[in-house]
């Protein structure tokens, strides 16, 4: 026999029951309290029989005045069990999603960056925070809502047999004809379901990108066309939306009618019956109670499924970012430096390699090249050659094809990570600045420090004096990227968090390339006590700011074609002659 569940399906049930296992103790008590809430409600019907054959029909105040009363301590009884069912199903619906949002947060960030090149991050953010709300509302709403009303069907039923078994014949045979439905339209709603969540993940993707870029979008005069583009994309995510919400219109609509006609018939058999004395008022009102319950219970049922359905959609959208394994894996018997921290040598021998997305390009065509320890070297070459690749190989963002890179003599992919990464400090050509504080970001990569040493580290990156000018010094908020900073201040909180990492090796993604006259002149000061003592790799595209360095690798096409000090290789290299005739004669100019 064929399993009904797709896989996908069950890996998101299997996602469902890893978060909810931890609160089991939790889930058994509101499945208790459930149990009984439901069982008080089908109690009520006898209750109504009493009151009907014991209460009015015998005339008698103390039958009337018993059966009242225990009326109200169901009442009271179901109170206290509703009370108790919701705070636990809440309590864990909300506990589940707050672990899910926790463990989707920790596994994406320990992923490689090229997962983020080929998944869109604004789409990612959809699922951490729009499916997730999705399960939320499932776990700890319509889940309860759907154990609970399977519940009343089946009570129902058998308390239907129970009062009047021909009257529920009639019930039984509505059952099939309810049932159907719900499948046909429920397997629609969930294929919907998932493609209106896609859908609305387009639509904040977009938002995202187009404020993200707010005034490339206005310096283009872009606006009306990508008024138009977001109303296509709107449009889209609510066409989706419309199909689905007409398939769970439909769905509770035939319920409805089916339910209801079913009952007017049974109604109408069960008159008969009173009239012709074959059954009692009494019976006839608990059969018409528990009648409705039913009915009620399966057009919830009904309703409840397509939440359910559409849930199954976010926990696959979940599952899927919970299963991305990471390319970059640490060994499971990691090297260990020989000491604490690196001297800072570094080898490359013969290294390949070429993007996921690009395969049969080579960013990195047999590169080798050798640095000693203290050693600053500059990179420099034609837009494309492969620098950038290299640090991003260095710091192991991604790993070659083929060929090794050692550091201290140590390959790196036998190094942890983590370990690996310390030993390197990134000032990149536009510097990563957070939302948070001025002295929080200066402090990201050593959240230890002291303010003492975070200070410290502004002054040598000569910082602190527009520090100072901020309204609130260094607890001035900075906006999203460092929003409302120059591109030299920028630079130079990104020099004064590397000088407080203070890692043996530091990679510097040319930090003066866009910066005006003065900006270049403060960072420039900065740069050598950033570089003292540390092995350093300048990645070069002003040829003029690293004439000093010990050595020039010369790249292109992702290999070392030449290497040498600035005079050796403007007499013997040739691409690197007429990249400095180029140069210099503009400055010049």
């Amino acid at each position: 026999m064929s399993d009904p569940l797709s896989p996908r399906q069950r890996r998101a049930l299997g996602l469902a029951w890893q978060f909810v296992r931890p609160y089991r103790r939790q889930a058994m008590l509101a499945l208790l309290a459930l149990i009984v809430t439901a069982a008080i409600t089908l109690s009520m019907g006898q209750g109504i029989r009493l009151l009907v054959d014991q209460g009015f029909m015998t005339g008698s105040a103390h039958q009337l005045n018993q059966t009242i009363a225990l009326f109200m301590v169901l009442v009271l009884a179901l109170a206290v069990g509703t009370f108790s069912r919701f705070y636990l199903v809440s309590w864990i619906g909300e506990r589940c999603v707050a672990d899910i949002r926790r463990a989707v947060f920790d596994h994406l960030i320990s992923l490689h960056p090229g997962f983020f090149e080929d998944n869109r991050s604004s789409e990612i953010q959809s699922r951490l925070t729009a499916d997730t709300t999705l399960l939320q509302s499932v776990i700890g709403s319509s889940l309860s809502m759907f154990l609970r009303n399977a519940l009343m069907v089946l009570g129902g039923v058998v308390l239907l047999f129970v009062t009047n078994p021909k009257l529920t014949s009639i019930v039984v045979l509505a059952l099939p004809l309810v049932l159907s439905p719900i499948l046909l339209f429920g397997r629609r709603v969930r294929s919907l379901s998932r493609q209106s969540q896609d859908r609305v993940a387009d639509v904040g993707s977009y938002v995202a990108e187009t404020l993200g870029q707010i005034k490339t979008v206005q310096a283009y005069n872009h606006q009306a066309h990508d008024r138009q583009l977001f109303t296509d994309t709107v449009e889209a995510a609510f066409d989706v939306a419309r199909r689905r919400i007409a398939q769970r219109a439909w769905l509770i609509t035939v319920v409805i009618v089916l339910v209801l006609g079913a009952v007017a018939v049974m109604l109408w058999v069960g008159g008969m019956d009173v009239i012709a004395g074959r059954i009692s008022g009494g019976e006839l009102a608990a059969f018409v109670f528990y009648s409705l319950i039913v009915g009620s219970a399966v057009g919830t049922l009904s309703e409840v499924i397509g939440e359910l359905q559409r849930a199954a959609g976010a926990a696959e959208r979940i599952a899927e970012l919970l299963a991305a394994s990471s390319a970059i894996v640490p060994p499971s018997q990691p090297s260990t430096l020989p000491g604490a921290r690196a001297s800072g040598q570094i080898e490359l021998r013969d290294v390949h390699f070429a993007y996921p997305s690009r395969p049969s390009v080579a960013a990195i065509d047999g590169l080798s090249l050798v640095i000693a320890p203290g050693q600053t070297v500059a990179l420099v070459g034609p837009s494309g050659a492969g620098k950038s690749t290299l640090f991003d190989l260095l710091l192991r963002f991604h790993d070659p094809q083929s060929g090794s890179i050692l550091l201290d003599g140590q390959p790196i992919a036998a190094l942890d990570p983590d370990d690996l990464r310390r030993q390197f400090a990134l000032v990149a050509q536009n510097p990563a600045l957070f939302r948070g504080t001025v002295e929080a970001n200066i402090r990201y990569g050593r959240p230890q420090a002291s303010a003492a040493q975070v200070e410290a580290a502004a002054r040598s990156a000569h910082a602190h004096e527009f520090i100072q000018q901020l309204p609130q010094g260094y607890q001035t908020p900075l906006g999203e990227g460092g929003v409302g900073l120059s591109g030299g201040q920028r630079q130079r909180l990104a020099i004064a968090r590397a000088l407080l990492v203070d890692a043996p090796v530091l990679l510097l993604d040319e930090a003066t390339s866009a910066l005006d006259a003065q900006s270049e002149h403060l960072i420039q000061q900065a740069l050598p006590q950033l570089m003292a003592g540390r092995t350093t790799l300048v990645i070069a595209h002003r040829l003029a700011t690293v004439q000093h360095a010990d050595r020039i690798a010369v790249i292109d096409q992702g290999r070392v074609v030449a290497v040498g000090s600035h005079r050796q290789l403007v007499e013997e290299n040739p691409l690197y002659a007429r990249l400095a005739a180029l140069q210099f004669a503009a400055g010049s100019a």
